[in-house]
């Protein structure tokens, strides 16, 4: 140990001095066809991400056809007028691009990556896409057939299988929101290539589309190049469809999926809540982070550390479709969820202690000391979380699909900065009631039922595991 004390070590690193940080602010533009155009300078970033967002919600599925825009999604990238699906492929491979698609209740959106030395020709090859997509009988039969071999494995998984039947229980059954949204087995068989094509021809356009660009845009003459690109995709100038108003029942209950022999119990517990419009939301966002939000949440805490009951159980808030402020009578749609898995023995007692937590919550508040982490977590991270181009351009995507101002992002941080212990309390106090909270167990109903119905959580109902 003298030895050691003796040694003459380099000086200890020290911090630099903070530096003032904001969400970037994007410059808001509209293209001669009607396209939105938001763009983000980002010195430094090279590799560019580009988010379209088409206005073909989950809700505008024909009857019969639960699933056909997720099919539509996965098809933009299977050939255009001027590709086949492989040439497609390898067109933006030699970009170095990668270009994804997906389908949600909001709409259809588009994300592709690229080295801004290749943006040029990877934003021509998705304004192909979008403006002559080829939905071949073959490509799409091909994709219908990936996607009725995936339901199964989805069905197998207990965290998919619990979200499904929670969307099934909270919405009615004419809801769309109460179905999968990639479809089930007997609409997606009914899915071909013209049934694509006509959702794509009644819903896709540019005058109700939206496209985030952001990186390293240095050089870069952005309004020829959106111009000669996404430009030259036309459409008519129809309106966006009316939101439709979204009803819930979040009375008390507990449904348990059956799957005989299981060693765990997959949880999941939820209602829904008001989007990001209201003004609970950021005190909401506090709350639910100091419940359930890191691993030195309340639940954590107890279940994980002090019980040893699971591995991690997680509280969130995400909004499943929002509303502009134009629609009188309609507003948007949050799940408020809390998810986790235990042992098959302790589910009682973990959903007992659970309960506990939330009942102690009610009665003592959140304190300053778990406010102060949760604030320094959200918000002293966010430089980080938004480090690369494709993370700012899915959060202004997310706004622009939620209705949300360009600011809002910059203005939330601000406004959990300032959100107090008491606020915090209230809004996830009200987030989670205890007695209106959808309570969804996918295990063995033999060895959880009876403990469970002790617990006078709410009436117990078993169904069948598919």
């Amino acid at each position: 140990m003298t030895e050691l004390a003796s040694m003459d070590f380099h000086p200890q690193p020290q911090a630099g001095e903070a530096k003032p940080w904001a969400f970037p602010a994007p410059e808001r533009g509209t293209l001669d066809n009607g396209l939105t155009v938001l763009r983000c300078h980002r010195p430094g970033q090279q590799v560019v991400a580009v988010e379209v967002l088409l206005a073909a919600p989950l809700e505008a599925e024909p009857a019969g056809l639960d699933g056909v825009a997720t099919i539509m999604a996965r098809a933009f990238s299977e050939g255009t007028d001027k590709h086949s699906a492989e040439e497609f492929a390898a067109e933006l491979e030699r970009c170095g691009a990668t270009l994804d698609a997906h389908a949600d209740h909001p709409g259809v959106r588009l994300s592709l990556e690229v080295p801004v030395s290749r943006l040029p020709k990877a934003l021509g090859l998705l304004a192909d896409a979008l403006r002559a997509p080829a939905f071949a009988d073959s490509e799409v039969e091909r994709l219908v057939r990936n996607r009725l071999d995936e339901i199964p494995h989805e069905t197998a998984n207990p965290a998919r299988r619990a979200a499904k039947e929670l969307s099934k229980e909270l919405f009615p059954s004419t809801s769309r929101m109460s179905r999968p949204r990639q479809g089930t087995e007997e609409t997606v068989e009914s899915i071909d290539s013209a049934a694509v094509r006509a959702f794509y021809e009644k819903h896709v356009r540019p005058a109700t589309g939206t496209a985030v660009i952001v990186g390293d845009l240095t050089g870069v003459d952005v309004d020829e190049l959106l111009g000669d690109t996404l430009g030259a995709w036309t459409g008519s100038s129809a309106e966006p469809r009316p939101v439709p108003p979204v009803s819930a029942d979040d009375t008390g209950r507990v449904i348990i999926v059956d799957r005989p022999g299981a060693v765990q119990t997959q949880l999941l517990i939820g209602r829904v809540g008001a989007d990001r419009h209201d003004r609970v939301w950021p005190a909401q966002v506090l709350g639910t982070y100091c419940l359930g939000g890191t691993l030195t949440s309340r639940l954590d805490r107890v279940l994980r550390e002090e019980k040893g009951y699971t591995y991690g159980v997680r509280a969130f808030g995400q909004v499943l479709r929002a509303a502009p402020s134009s629609s009188a009578g309609t507003t948007g749609v949050a799940m408020l969820a809390i998810s986790g898995s235990v042992d098959t023995p302790n589910t009682g007692p973990a959903l007992d202690d659970l309960w506990k937590v939330l009942r102690t919550l009610a009665a003592e508040g959140l304190t300053d000391a778990e406010r102060d982490v949760a604030v320094q977590n959200l918000v002293g991270v966010a430089p980080l979380k938004f480090e690369t181009a494709a993370a700012v351009a899915s959060t202004l995507a997310d706004q622009v699909e939620q209705f949300l101002p360009d600011d809002y992002q910059a203005t939330l941080y601000q406004q959990l900065a300032a959100t107090g212990t008491v606020e915090a309390t209230a809004a996830v106090v009200n987030a989670f009631p205890v007695d209106r909270l959808v309570t969804v167990l996918v295990g063995d109903a033999e060895q959880i039922k009876e403990p469970v119905q002790a617990l006078g959580i709410g009436e117990v109902t078993v169904v069948t595991a598919e």
